[in-house]
């Protein structure tokens, strides 16, 4: 069989490595995309992987993703070194862009409930030091605050680097001293 990944333990090492090291619990097309990094990756046996860690308990599906388990990270660190260098670079470098979409996802956030008569948007913005925007407005209607909250978590940037110039620039155009 070609590649580094030769049998069915060998694939649960993946499987955990890839989960453990993802910033965020992930879907199965995911899962799935990340683990088919080597030729000897078989999707029929990949599956079945998935399946045996999730009822071992070394896994867990929440909704619709995968997340390890305490047992599942103790077994992926002390299996991690029976992983190629190879794979383990793959993997790390196919993580990367997915690990910052997470982060960011997990650092812009926006919510719409109900207020009386209206319905609250509350928007926030961290960065790797804590908050940097907290925002709530009150939208006329669910459709219109979902409208916003979308639009927010579109373009968070445009609506802070707003706020600051708003907050930052008086009517001549000047700044503070």
């Amino acid at each position: 069989m070609a590649g580094f990944i030769h049998n069915k333990l060998d694939m649960k090492l993946l499987c955990l490595y890839i989960l453990t090291h993802a910033a965020a619990p992930i879907g199965f097309e995911t899962l799935t995309d990340l683990a088919m990094c080597d030729d000897g990756v078989d999707y029929f046996q990949f599956a079945e992987a998935v399946s045996e860690l999730a009822a071992s308990g070394h896994i867990v599906l929440e909704g619709e993703l995968y997340a390890p388990t305490e047992k599942g990270r103790r077994d992926s660190a002390a299996g991690e070194s029976s992983l190629s260098p190879v794979i383990r670079s793959r993997c790390d470098r196919r993580l990367a862009p997915l690990n910052e979409a997470l982060k960011r996802r997990a650092q812009v956030r926006a919510a719409v409930e109900p207020d009386g008569d209206g319905w609250q948007v509350v928007l926030s913005m961290d960065d790797d030091r804590g908050p940097l925007l907290s925002l709530t407005l009150l939208a006329p209607s669910q459709e219109d605050g979902r409208y916003m909250a979308d639009r927010f978590l579109a373009h968070p940037d445009r609506v802070y680097n707003r706020v600051l110039n708003a907050l930052l620039t008086d009517e001549k155009g000047g700044g503070p001293s």
